[in-house]
């Protein structure tokens, strides 16, 4: 694989902060001098941006226009989509105007799964952590301006992957988890190339079959992955507290129902929910 270079300009709603750092992605760290640096499938990329220009350089399994298009959803119309949800309420107006430049990613399936797993009651930087001592001890080695990369482990080069072995990557609970989920996978209990074909609502329950995974982070995979569903809303804490400040106004968050946020989702947002969610959530966390 030989190092690739492709350029945009006048790109709209394309914003690097905004999209590596709304909390969809593990595997993209910020660079001293404001870029960003990148693995996902085989290819692994340095990304820079000079307001409406951006720069994508590194080695790609395959054409890098092909592939940044479709990683970074470039052939979507985002801007439409603001458009419309602005109309909603001036709430989410206001914290589409703070997120303007999110994208979802349609990041690799397989990898969605084991790192939304990992990051379930855990903190972005050991998940990132953990995510990338899981690709140094299993993945392949590609390298990029004389650095050292590793490619995620498919469930094929972690068939014979121990617990034990889990847990020194310092995995805790979830050792067990992985190890299952791997194991599920391998023997198509829950077959990934069929849920590409799926609805919404199949497609989740076959993931709540894999260890590790309630509705929250299935609802995260649905909407990150390629599986890219817009019509799902993942509520965490900041997600709940959000939509009850706003719209709900119980004196004990903790007592607003799952239910009742999705009900109101669903009638607010429609189709889109999944991409207010992140707006919404990116906007509180941040603020």
């Amino acid at each position: 694989m030989k190092e690739q270079k492709y350029i945009i300009k006048n790109q709209e709603e394309f914003e690097l902060r905004d999209i590596f750092e709304c909390g969809q992605c593990f595997r993209w760290n910020k660079q001293e001098d404001n870029r960003y640096i990148g693995v996902f499938g085989k290819n692994v990329i340095e990304v820079e941006q000079e307001e409406k220009t951006i720069t994508f350089q590194g080695i790609c399994e395959g054409n890098i226009k092909e592939i940044v298009d479709n990683y970074f959803d470039l052939k979507r119309d985002y801007k439409k989509i603001q458009k419309k949800l602005s109309k909603v309420d001036v709430h989410l107006k206001t914290s589409i105007k703070y997120g303007k430049g999110i994208r979802i990613l349609n990041q690799d399936l397989w990898e969605t799964i084991i790192s939304f797993i990992i990051s379930a009651n855990n903190n972005i930087p050991r998940i990132k952590g953990i995510i990338e001592r899981l690709s140094r001890a299993y993945g392949n080695v590609i390298e990029f301006k004389g650095n050292r990369f590793y490619t995620f482990p498919t469930a094929k080069e972690l068939k014979d992957v121990s617990v034990e072995e889990y847990r020194k990557l310092g995995l805790g609970f979830r050792d067990k988890r992985l190890y299952e989920t791997t194991k599920k996978i391998l023997k198509k209990e829950v077959d990934l190339e069929k849920l590409e074909i799926m609805s919404t609502n199949d497609a989740r329950e076959e993931l709540l079959k894999l260890s590790g995974i309630g509705p929250k982070v299935a609802d995260c995979i649905l909407l990150f992955s390629t599986l890219k569903r817009f019509d799902v809303f993942p509520i965490d804490v900041w997600v709940r507290r959000v939509m009850n400040d706003l719209y709900i106004h119980n004196e004990d968050e903790t007592k607003v129902s799952k239910k009742e946020i999705e009900r109101l989702a669903k009638e607010k947002y429609g189709e889109l929910e999944g991409i207010a969610q992140q707006y919404l959530f990116y906007w509180r966390r941040e603020n």
